[in-house]
């Protein structure tokens, strides 16, 4: 017992520990083993700075931002663009079904996350010496090669995450270090965005890029040594069999389970908050005629939500993961009928956009990434909480897979832009976020 004993940690870690758990007993636990609620002061930290990591190397390869723009720079046609997102998103989602197996058959988990990481940190550094190296659609090529290997890396991390999550903290702490590492990162997007912003991205040569993504396969690779040194006792081995046999049986939980199949249904209708995302930045881009100064302010507003929002997030979603649902896909879908109506309102014969200015499109986007930041913490804290330590990994593994299955069509808004105007889009995802505020006063408590 003393290798776990909370009391190695230095005295101000524990005493921070304290102050950030924010109850008289901080050390309380709940669905979690007694070993795991000694070592909890510890396990919190390495939650804490392994995700924050994770966080700053996915922001730092962004594929909505950073990796579009490389591709453009590298004059990759642009039909490659159009593949970064559904690849990065369903990539890593799709596989996760599988991936839960393998995951089950090991008492001790926590593997499966580094080397998600340290696969990761590979593919990153791989499109670094693309950026060097390739031109065209040779580097168009490469590049979503590399994607489609860190997206299932992520899809690895996924599902070792939430497991390991949900046996080394208690409830109540989880959604508080989620929040915590997304603020962390979040702030650190703020001071990247102000970084791009001030360095005139019009002169940038490629190194830029490839700075960008040696420090994401960096932060990687330091967030799985970090991983290390979890402190995780053996879990339950059962559900581990045939990938495929298991896959087919955990499916059945979308109708034998009722509570989840309904969280997978709202999880659904809020993906609206993803999607919408950049139908926002076209509208920036087209008001303002592609400034990257725009640019700049996007990454700014996407840091300063996500750092202001994520621990008040995180704080509601133990308390009721459930509201936090309810409230960020209101805030999206008032925000999305605004702007439509505003652009439909609009004096004939003015700019279908809304305002040349810069700063407006930040604040749109800022507020939507508050909402996007909601749901994905609302669902992520719901989901643990509401499974066991037996069907924690699959529940994960199934909603994921089923979102990644509906985000393949995601591109079909893009099509939908394109014939009838961005703000047609913006109205019909601001729609759906409304359903899914609907469908989650609907779920009960976790």
């Amino acid at each position: 017992m003393a290798e776990s004993d909370p009391d190695k940690l230095p005295r101000p870690l524990i005493s921070l520990y304290e102050t950030i758990a924010g109850d008289e007993d901080a050390r309380v636990c709940k669905d979690i083993p007694e070993n795991a609620c000694s070592a909890q002061p510890t396990n919190f930290f390495v939650h804490l700075v392994s995700n924050t990591l994770s966080k700053i190397g996915d922001e730092l390869a962004s594929a909505r931002l950073v990796l579009a723009w490389l591709l453009g720079a590298l004059g990759a046609p642009a039909a490659f663009a159009g593949f970064l997102v559904p690849i990065r998103e369903s990539g890593s989602l799709l596989p996760q079904l599988f991936v839960a197996a393998a995951i089950r058959r090991r008492a001790i988990r926590k593997g499966f996350w580094i080397l998600g990481s340290l696969l990761s940190g590979l593919a990153v550094a791989g499109m670094a010496v693309v950026a060097l190296t390739l031109e065209g659609a040779a580097a168009g090529w490469a590049i979503l090669g590399l994607l489609v290997v860190f997206a299932l890396s992520r899809g690895i991390n996924s599902v070792a995450a939430k497991d390991v999550l949900g046996k080394t903290i208690a409830k109540h702490r989880r959604g508080t270090v989620m929040g915590y590492a997304a603020s962390l990162a979040g702030f650190f997007t703020l001071g990247l965005g102000i970084y791009l912003t001030l360095a005139n991205l019009e002169e940038a040569g490629i190194g830029v890029f490839v700075a960008l993504l040696a420090a994401s396969a960096g932060a990687w690779w330091i967030a799985a040594a970090t991983f290390t040194r979890l402190r995780e006792d053996p879990g339950a081995t059962e559900g581990g069999g045939n990938a495929v046999t298991e896959a087919i049986k955990s499916m059945r939980l979308l109708w034998t389970d009722r509570a989840f199949g309904h969280f997978v249904l709202t999880r659904a209708l809020l993906m609206s908050t993803a999607l919408a995302l950049p139908f926002y930045v076209l509208l920036a881009e087209d008001a303002t005629a592609g400034d990257l100064g725009t640019l700049g302010l996007l990454i700014l507003a996407s840091g300063l939500a996500s750092a202001v929002s994520a621990p008040v997030w995180g704080r509601l979603s133990d308390r009721s993961a459930r509201w936090v649902l309810i409230l960020s896909g209101l805030l999206a879908a008032g925000l999305g009928i605004a702007v439509a109506l505003s652009v439909w309102l609009a004096p004939v014969g003015t700019d279908h956009a809304l305002v040349p200015g810069g700063w407006v499109y930040a604040t749109l986007f800022f507020l939507l990434g508050v909402s996007h930041a909601g749901v994905r913490l609302g669902r992520k804290t719901y989901l643990v909480d509401m499974a066991t330590q037996e069907t924690r990994a699959a529940f994960t593994a199934v909603s994921n897979t089923v979102i990644g299955g509906l985000l393949l069509i995601g591109g079909l808004f893009g099509l939908l832009a394109q014939l009838a105007g961005t703000e047609v889009a913006i109205f019909v995802l601001a729609l759906m976020s409304l359903a899914g505020a609907v469908s989650a006063w609907l779920m009960g408590e976790a």
